[in-house]
């Protein structure tokens, strides 16, 4: 994720670089290692891995993702409450700190700090993992600059990852199993069925109709999530929908995906995973953008789109840039037919 921070945030204040980083990664990290590239004296892609036996084998593809965006340096943050406190790690913080630099170094990045910290939490405490010496306290993540954009942009923040994930995850394993059926019996029916720009408007207005009862909190009908699974294959219906993320009834699209993404079972899941991902994104919740895209692509790994986003989220494209994107389903929906929300101002604060 990329974000630009207010101007009393000051990335030579390990503290307060700790203390952001629930904000931009949506949840506070535990057992992790979390790389910040440097973009012209901002953040640029925040990114994080477990702290696991197979760390060393991600540190490359790491290095990998963050020359992406060419960044002019990296700063790194372990945290480690089994380990941080343990003189005995010490040499385990050193020898990760040496590992990463060396992966970094081979794509032409600079490893400038790797900090080391128990938790992120006010007064918690930091040391750099190479023993320069250096520590000091954590900030109150709360009174971050980040985090208080973060709220203002509407964004929720998490304790634990897993709980952002429950935000897409299945919410009734027997009822998406019995929704496949009703799905193949809807795509058996339509395959017999022309399919010209009547059919994808009707389809995109049904879509339409879904979206508006699903944020006045009215779920899909059995009959309905069927048929809006069996329309999101069609990538013209996609296209045009892609453009409610930038359009004013934006949030009723986003409920609608929502509410897909946790009852429908795979591959088609998959595209509403893309359509609400590509709606975070829109908007600048880059941890439920990535947090759908690594769902979406565990159900269809062919997913063009789902791959193309999450290229995008890694390289650290800005908010603004996917934006562009949806106003092509303008220019598709003109072309058959169908009248979208008008186009909503983009507020830089998302981005």
């Amino acid at each position: 994720m990329t974000t630009s921070p207010d101007s009393d945030f000051h990335l030579n204040r390990p503290g307060a670089l700790i203390a952001a980083l629930p904000a931009v990664l949506g949840f506070v990290p535990e057992q992790s290692l979390v790389l910040v590239t440097l973009d012209r004296g901002e953040l640029g892609c925040v990114m994080r891995v477990d702290l696991d036996t197979a760390l060393d084998d991600h540190l490359a593809h790491l290095a990998e993702v963050a020359a992406r965006g060419a960044p002019e340096a990296a700063i790194a943050v372990i945290v480690d409450e089994l380990g941080a406190g343990c003189r005995m790690c010490n040499d385990d913080h050193r020898f990760l700190a040496e590992v990463l630099t060396d992966a970094l170094d081979g794509q032409g990045i600079e490893l400038r700090d790797v900090h080391v910290v128990e938790r992120i939490a006010a007064g918690a405490r930091w040391h750099c993992a190479d023993g320069c010496g250096r520590g000091g306290s954590v900030e109150d993540p709360s009174s971050s600059p980040v985090a208080a954009a973060a709220v203002l942009d509407g964004r929720r923040l998490y304790q634990r990852r897993s709980e952002l994930q429950d935000v897409i995850a299945i919410s009734d394993a027997d009822h998406t199993a019995a929704l496949e059926a009703a799905i193949v019996e809807a795509m058996a029916a339509r395959a017999k069925r022309p399919r010209d720009d009547a059919a994808t408007r009707a389809d995109v207005e049904a879509a339409m109709v879904a979206a508006s009862a699903a944020a006045r909190g009215e779920r899909p009908s059995d009959a309905d999530a069927a048929r809006l699974a069996c329309a999101l294959r069609n990538p013209h219906v996609r296209d045009v929908l892609y453009a409610l993320a930038v359009g004013s009834k934006a949030a009723q699209g986003e409920s609608l995906w929502s509410t897909l993404a946790r009852s429908l079972p795979s591959p088609w899941r998959a595209d509403a995973l893309v359509l609400l991902a590509f709606s975070a994104y829109a908007r600048g919740d880059g941890p439920l953008a990535g947090i759908s895209l690594d769902a979406a692509i565990d159900c269809d790994p062919t997913h063009e789109m789902a791959r193309m986003l999450d290229e995008a989220l890694q390289r650290g494209m800005r908010p603004e840039q996917i934006r562009e994107l949806g106003l092509s389903g303008f220019r598709v929906a003109a072309r058959i037919g169908v009248s979208l929300p008008p186009r909503q101002p983009f507020d830089r604060r998302a981005g």
